[in-house]
């Protein structure tokens, strides 16, 4: 009959390991798609963030042009100020 029981046992002690098994399977595939998903957010976040900066540097240009080819942007002001 022991042998009986500690074949019982390790059945047991196999399912409760398989099972374990299975939900570290399972949530490595949920991580993996976490980390997939999570990394094109990302990707997608510094390209446009590149495209912002290169957007912001032009208009910085265009408006330092602007005020340097404004009308009076070099003369002094008038004696009154």
């Amino acid at each position: 009959m022991s042998e009986d029981k500690a074949s019982h046992e390790k059945a047991s002690y196999d399912k409760v390991l398989g099972e374990r098994i299975d939900a570290l399977e399972t949530r490595l595939t949920f991580q993996d798609e976490t980390i997939e998903t999570l990394n094109k957010t990302i990707t997608a976040q510094w390209l446009k963030i590149d495209a912002l900066t290169r957007q912001l540097a032009h208009l910085a240009e265009r408006l330092r042009e602007a005020e340097a080819h404004a009308p009076g942007a070099n003369e002094p002001p008038p004696p009154h100020y």
